[in-house]
């Protein structure tokens, strides 16, 4: 233990215990708890420098391919699938955007709160639920990207309420952009892929 003066053992709440003091039972699991989690951080870096590496060798795939028709690209943008040439092996790279939204979502919200009015007598019970919960806030007090784009899925004329999906077009906005990769291998007896787990979970 880094700092601790020899024959003392600390504890959890920083207390130095004369290692005499230390049941061998404790020691032991401090030592297996202790290499567990030192290895699983090794394979965790490991897996982070494999995805990183996996990643500009897909991005470097694509800039040559699409090179070919005289297309210059960092080839780091889009979802792509890529299968081998016998079909045995598949990998998906997935780029996911995360969508926040600016100021004008309220201006949208008002104008959506508007029309429920105005439609207070004839309004659809099922457009009330949806408008109400598509503004509700999680515990962080974050809105439900989902649920709001979710409205301009409704065909609704209404010229105000078309007003506010443009609102909510307008506000939208990519925060940040985080890229997935899967692997996939194809069983012999069905056909189908199945992934290639790196979850320690599901090994």
């Amino acid at each position: 233990m880094e700092g601790v003066p020899p024959g003392y053992w600390q504890d959890q709440r920083g207390a130095l215990v004369p290692e005499a003091k230390v049941k061998d039972i404790d020691k032991l699991r401090h030592q297996v708890v202790t290499d567990l989690c030192q290895m699983a951080k090794a394979s965790s870096a490991a897996l982070s420098k494999f995805k990183l590496d996996a990643m500009q060798e897909v991005a470097a795939l694509v800039s040559t391919s699409m090179e070919q028709y005289g297309v210059k690209s960092g080839g780091n943008k889009g979802n792509i699938t890529l299968v081998s040439f016998d079909g045995k092996y598949k990998l998906v790279r997935q780029m996911q955007d995360h969508i926040v939204f600016g100021e004008q979502l309220m201006a949208a919200k008002e104008l959506i709160d508007e029309c429920v009015q105005e439609w207070s007598e004839g309004a659809n019970d099922n457009i009330r639920v949806l408008v109400s919960h598509a503004f509700q806030t999680d515990r962080e007090g974050k809105i439900n990207t989902g649920r709001v784009l979710a409205l301009r899925r409704l065909a609704i004329k209404d010229e105000k309420w078309q007003q506010a999906m443009q609102a909510i077009a307008d506000s939208m906005q990519t925060a940040s952009t985080k890229p997935y990769i899967r692997f996939y291998e194809r069983m012999e007896a069905t056909g189908e892929y199945r992934p290639i787990s790196l979850d320690v979970a599901a090994v």
